[in-house]
């Protein structure tokens, strides 16, 4: 089987800029032969919440021994951490800001701050640009086999920063949870799982809206709202051939309620 190594990146650099270009030129300077997978680079700027959902969702989808890097850093210079972690059998590079909450959700976890400056690119990084002194040359050396217990000093897993995103609640009518991501097609996702619908019928009140719960974006007819199980697992609402966000004006925490018919 092929041994090439797959390292991936998620920021909100864009692409109208080098810094994801640069990120993996230092790459490519520590080892050439990584496997580098681009998840996407369109976060909304310093959108963590964006960014956890993301790399929660695209996670479960690569082989064991892959290191993500993902890199939306809104405290870059300040007194925030720069981690690596071993969750399970892969990694995961980044500020300590709560982008890795949505996967770290074990006991099995290592975790160090990235103190050893033999792993950066360079021993006096950049206060505006640790991604590419310091996240994308770690994530490199973990990627070509450098133990993760020599990037820097080990750190209590317990004290890692957790993103509070809100939990949904089981109630007698239904389910109540909120708005967690809003992807580009605006498509507003909940953190209310698709597991608890199956099987049922159902709607999702939100706002001055009663959307019937369904199975497919065409069930319903061109410009009207549909509710039902997106691909990531979790109930959203959309608009078939349209925008549900621009429609509906919800944003990350607002509260949808699914309710279960009798």
């Amino acid at each position: 089987m092929h041994k090439t190594k797959i390292l991936t990146l998620l920021t909100d650099f864009g692409l109208s800029d080098v810094y994801v270009g640069v990120m993996k030129g230092v790459i490519a300077q520590v080892n050439p032969t990584l496997n580098v997978v681009d998840l996407t680079h369109d976060i909304p700027p310093q959108n963590i919440a964006a960014a956890r959902f993301c790399l929660m969702s695209a996670y479960p989808y690569f082989p064991p021994g892959t290191v993500h890097i993902a890199v939306v850093d809104p405290g870059v210079g300040s007194n925030r951490r720069a981690i690596a972690i071993q969750f399970g059998d892969s990694f995961l590079v980044g500020p300590d800001n709560g982008i890795f909450s949505g996967i770290i959700t074990s006991s099995d976890v290592t975790a160090v701050e990235l103190t050893n400056p033999s792993y950066w690119r360079t021993r006096e990084p950049s206060t505006t640009f640790h991604g590419r002194d310091i996240f994308a040359p770690a994530g490199a050396h973990l990627a070509s086999g450098v133990p993760l217990e020599q990037l820097g000093t080990a750190i209590n897993p317990e004290t890692l920063v957790q993103l509070p995103i809100p939990e949904y609640r089981v109630t007698e009518a239904g389910v109540v949870g909120c708005i967690q991501y809003s992807d580009r097609f605006g498509n507003l996702i909940t953190n209310i799982p698709g597991t608890l619908v199956e099987e049922k019928s159902w709607f999702v009140e939100v706002d001055k809206y009663t959307i019937l719960g369904t199975t497919t974006y065409h069930d319903s007819p061109p410009g009207n709202l549909v509710a039902l199980v997106g691909s990531h697992g979790w109930v959203e609402i959309a608009v078939n051939c349209g925008n549900a966000q621009q429609q509906l004006q919800l944003n990350w925490g607002d509260v949808v309620k699914v309710i279960l018919s009798k």
